[in-house]
């Protein structure tokens, strides 16, 4: 399968040679993926720090209202998103341990900029606004650590392993948003730099580990070449949109939850600080749940197909988003005072929200390498040349529609700043995202389920993901049979 060198290149590697594979070659996969997911969750937790930053900033002390919080925690999500295509090229023209470790290292500027500035009511607006803005590098590691993963594992483990990878990532944001909530309750509003200290060692020893024990894949290739050839390919759009739904809902929620829940607590009465300490101590479930459940919507794909499982949870995320329309409405009802009820009601909404769209987001992610491995049967080359497109482009359309995804972050908190601004409530956006999810089932019955009379590119990815569960059947018995 390959030949290793001191300088931790790995040359021919082939992740679908089952012999190989068997002999040695997990290992070396698994041992890149471990060290894949400590470096994208450290980058997930810088990414969103801003999120824990605005509740250690009381409007009467730094002058920023909700509005203007809802828009300081987009900037990461923006500058993040457009970084994640460069971001994917970067594994293949670096080397993926070579960049995850100086990626690691640039995670350094956002955080020595966040702890300068934090504890300093004085800065403008503008100022925080560039220094948020930073923080979007620990976004874009998201793209170049699934575009390497995806690379060193075969198609009938795809699913499990890029899941793995983001889940694993995805929790670096409740992480952060208990060791913020951890400090307001010991420390206090005062001592927001802690957190950045924290994340600066984090960050020493996740490049270290990188340097140590992650290789560089000699044959990979994600060169905006192949992005423009995976582009080409329809699904390819229809899957960016639906990553919308599903990563632009968890990143974005995951950024706004703590918030809506300090001004629910605040207009129950509760002081600031009190709001504060209440939102964090809810606020990080969310986030760790989705995070958890991605690994198993993957797993899930890789049984029974990605647009089979995607669609079940666009279905069970309309029914979420109503529980929280419900519950945002009876705030409003009670001039905007949440009961406990209400309160309830609005969390498991959330809760349920961020849940099926980590699990959704695996089925999601798992669509992109069986569409690109049926894509490649019908290349007039050899099977080596028909594998290495595959994951090639596969590799590149991860990254791109991760930052289309990320966008709908923006989104979700761009909409919710205007509903709060316009009507000091965010059930207008609420409405919203019940709509969002609606067209995005509708989508995802059009472009991989339904069956036209005619032959057309929808098929494609039947017939992908019928190969992926014969392949993973056929790796069963002949393991069982060895057996």
């Amino acid at each position: 399968m390959s030949t290793l060198k001191r300088n931790h290149d790995i040359e021919h590697w082939d992740a679908e040679d089952v012999a190989a594979w068997e002999a040695g070659g997990k290992d070396v996969a698994k041992r890149n993926l471990i060290w894949s997911v400590i470096a994208e969750h450290i980058g997930f937790s810088v990414w969103s720090i801003w999120s824990v930053m605005v509740l250690f900033m009381p409007t009467d002390k730094y002058g920023i209202d909700a509005a203007g919080k809802f828009f300081l925690v987009a900037m990461p999500t923006l500058v993040g998103a457009f970084l994640r295509i460069p971001y994917t090229v970067a594994t293949a023209r670096f080397g993926g341990r070579n960049w995850t470790i100086f990626s690691a290292f640039l995670l350094l500027i956002p955080l020595l900029l966040t702890l300068y500035f934090v504890n300093q009511p004085g800065t403008s607006y503008t100022t925080f606004l560039v220094v948020a803005a930073f923080a979007g590098f620990g976004g874009g590691n998201f793209a170049s650590s699934m575009t390497n993963i995806n690379a060193f594992y075969p198609q009938r483990l795809k699913g499990w392993a890029l899941g793995m990878n983001a889940g694993g990532g995805n929790i670096g944001v409740p992480v952060i948003q208990l060791l913020g909530l951890l400090v307001l309750v010991t420390l206090g509003g005062d001592y927001a730099s802690v957190i950045c200290a924290v994340y600066l060692v984090l960050v020493g020893v996740t490049a270290v580990g990188a340097a140590l024990f992650m290789d560089n894949l000699t044959n990979q290739k994600a060169d905006m070449s192949y992005m423009v050839k995976a582009l080409r390919v329809p699904q390819s759009w229809a899957i960016a949109f639906l990553y919308i739904g599903t990563f632009g809902s968890f990143i974005g929620y995951s950024f706004a939850f703590a918030q809506i829940l300090q001004i629910s607590f605040k207009a129950g009465g509760d002081t600031a600080a009190q709001a504060a300490i209440h939102a964090a101590s809810i606020a990080f479930v969310g986030p760790l749940l989705g995070s958890l459940a991605r690994p198993y919507g993957g797993k899930m794909a890789d049984r029974i197909g990605g647009s089979k499982v995607t669609i079940a949870t666009f279905g069970a995320m309309m029914l979420a988003a109503l529980l929280v329309v419900t519950a945002s409405t009876m705030a409003d009802g009670n001039k905007g005072v949440a009961t406990g009820a209400t309160m309830t009601l609005l969390v498991a909404g959330f809760i349920a929200l961020f849940v099926l769209s980590g699990f959704g987001n695996g089925a999601v992610t798992k669509i992109i390498p069986s569409v690109f491995e049926a894509k490649s049967k019908s290349l007039p080359v050899s099977r080596v040349e028909q594998a290495a497109w595959s994951q090639n482009t596969s590799g590149a359309l991860i990254g791109f529609v991760g930052a289309i995804g990320a966008l709908g972050g923006v989104g979700i908190n761009m909409v919710l700043r205007s509903s709060y601004a316009s009507t000091a409530s965010a059930t207008n956006a609420f409405w919203v995202f019940l709509a969002f999810y609606v067209v995005c089932a509708a989508v995802t019955w059009t472009v991989f389920l339904r069956r036209p009379r005619l032959t057309s590119d929808s098929d494609v990815v039947v017939e992908a993901e019928s190969l992926v569960l014969e392949a993973e059947t056929n790796a069963s018995s002949a393991n069982s049979s060895a057996r």
